[in-house]
């Protein structure tokens, strides 16, 4: 899709090159959402392609991915043996059911700001406790996890001129058990609910739930879980609005997945107990 009406493309290689935001602006990375429809509202381009940003860094502590790094160089990581959660990485990539020509261009950061209940990164990155490091417009930075990024359908916490960074995920959470479940209404097509569960040295059962909610819903339990106090955490945590509808899933049947997702994801991890 041609941007008709963008007149100029900005090129910064530093942070202190970025230029100040007004309205009319927008972030390029992968561009795949941004060049497939008119954006009639845009007149300049900000190319992030010259930060050079790393796209993946492994520390003692951390798994940093760039907002830039692509799904492609995401799916391609060579994980530490230790790693259990490291299947979720190909799960989640997978998730996208994009071609090729997708993977290489489209950008984790693009996922998590695109917003949408559906983003596979969003799933993955919040169920291993990620926590976004944001440019403020104004200077500075901050942080918070991704499970509180996002807010909403197309929502999140960014503000005009805000620059999602960098999403930092803890080496201690990779090394955790996981169970990853994901449904659609059709074989290819765009995820109706996507859950993710992951069990930690102490039992400790976290449960992130995404695509059929609006928002990332995430549920921690300490102690010895059944199935009827699963079922009954999850419908007072996740209210029926906030349980998405389009034409890839209604809500009542959302819920209905959500529900018996989250109990095959309980009896993988916990082992399975009887109603």
């Amino acid at each position: 899709m041609d941007l008709n009406t963008i007149t100029a493309v900005a090129h910064p290689q530093t942070r202190a090159q970025l230029p100040v935001w007004t309205a009319g602006d927008a972030w390029l990375a992968g561009g795949t959402w941004l060049f497939s429809e008119p954006q009639t509202h845009l007149t300049r381009l900000i190319d992030l392609t010259d930060l050079k940003w790393p796209a993946l860094t492994i520390t003692e502590s951390h798994l940093s991915i760039a907002a830039t790094c692509t799904i492609a160089e995401l799916d391609g990581l060579a994980c530490p043996s230790d790693w259990l959660a490291a299947p979720l990485i190909n799960q989640c990539c997978r998730a996208f059911l994009a071609s090729f020509k997708i993977w290489k261009t489209a950008t984790v950061g693009g996922n998590l700001c695109m917003s949408l209940p559906a983003g596979p990164m969003i799933s993955l990155t919040s169920a291993l406790d990620g926590v976004c490091t944001i440019w403020k417009a104004g200077g500075g930075e901050r942080r918070l996890p991704v499970a509180e990024f996002v807010t909403g359908n197309q929502c999140n916490r960014l503000m005009p001129g805000d620059l999602l960074r960098q999403i930092d995920v803890p080496i201690a959470a990779l090394r955790r058990r996981t169970a990853f479940r994901q449904i659609s209404l059709a074989p290819v097509g765009r995820s109706a609910a996507l859950l993710i569960g992951s069990l930690e040295a102490d039992d400790t059962l976290t449960l992130t739930v995404t695509a059929s909610t609006v928002r990332p819903i995430q549920l921690r339990f300490r102690k010895a879980l059944d199935p009827s106090a699963l079922r009954a955490a999850l419908m007072q945590e996740i209210t029926d609005d906030l349980y998405h509808t389009d034409i890839h899933g209604t809500p009542l049947w959302r819920k209905h997945m959500t529900l018996r997702l989250a109990e095959e994801i309980r009896g993988e991890l916990l082992g399975a107990t009887p109603a």
